[in-house]
């Protein structure tokens, strides 16, 4: 399968969710804070980072979080005090010591870009470097809802870019096929999303797997308890099992 990631996450991707901003991020990370004060207690890495708007609002209140992200555009984005705070590296060889991290963030569903085999891997390379007591937050989308709702065809439009989605359910993933029109070139092109999609109780499970046990779950990024039939967002904190 193709490594779509390697190509995708550019400006075209920036603008297109250019809706997703700080103070959506802000939200997010308070919540979290709430949920697990741990992230606020040490070095805390914040995995497929992009520009930092989640990594900004978490330094705030934590001058120990740092950033990881494939995309050297996407980290070119980032404010410029940021930027001593990131580090380009893929999240499946991660550079960081066993043990050392209180925490571990992943937002925006930036977790089941691989084939199965090699997202369990990662989870539980993850889990090595926490500590005890770490936490591991995973931001995704809903799948009970995300299943039923799917919009198969839709076109959006941003300053600049027109966006035509396909989605479909293939393989136990969710795939959008976009094509994007720069207006002010002309420019056309071609994009492929692949995510795996993991019910609640399989990750619950893979993450057992590696050592961690889910405390808290909720559906918003203000905090609204998870439910099935109508939450957007599936938030979860899975702390290192004792």
């Amino acid at each position: 399968m193709d490594a779509w990631f390697d190509e995708w996450f550019d400006e075209d991707y920036a603008t297109l969710y250019a809706h997703r901003d700080a103070a959506e991020a802000a939200l997010a990370v308070k919540t979290a804070l709430r949920h697990g004060p741990e992230l606020a207690q040490g070095p805390v890495l914040d995995v497929a980072c992009g520009s930092g708007r989640h990594l900004q609002a978490l330094r705030k209140h934590n001058p120990e979080a740092f950033g990881l992200d494939l995309s050297s555009c996407l980290l070119g984005r980032a404010p410029e005090p940021l930027r001593p705070w990131l580090v380009r590296g893929d999240m499946r060889t991660l550079p960081v010591r066993p043990g050392c991290l209180a925490g571990i963030t992943l937002w925006f569903t930036s977790f089941g870009f691989f084939p199965d085999a090699v997202n369990r891997r990662v989870l539980i390379d993850l889990r090595q470097l926490l500590r005890p007591g770490g936490v591991l937050l995973l931001d995704l989308f809903n799948p009970h809802r995300l299943v039923r709702e799917l919009v198969a065809v839709e076109a959006t439009e941003q300053p600049d870019l027109k966006v035509r989605t396909r989605r479909s359910l293939e393989d136990s993933r969710v795939v959008k096929r976009m094509t994007l029109i720069r207006e002010s070139t002309g420019r056309s092109r071609e994009v492929v999303e692949r995510v795996r999609i993991y019910p609640p109780d399989t990750l619950d499970g893979m993450a057992a797997e590696a050592g961690m046990v889910r405390s808290k779950t909720w559906g918003t990024y203000d905090g609204t308890p998870f439910q099935p039939d109508r939450s957007p967002r599936w938030i979860a904190l899975y702390k290192v099992k004792p």
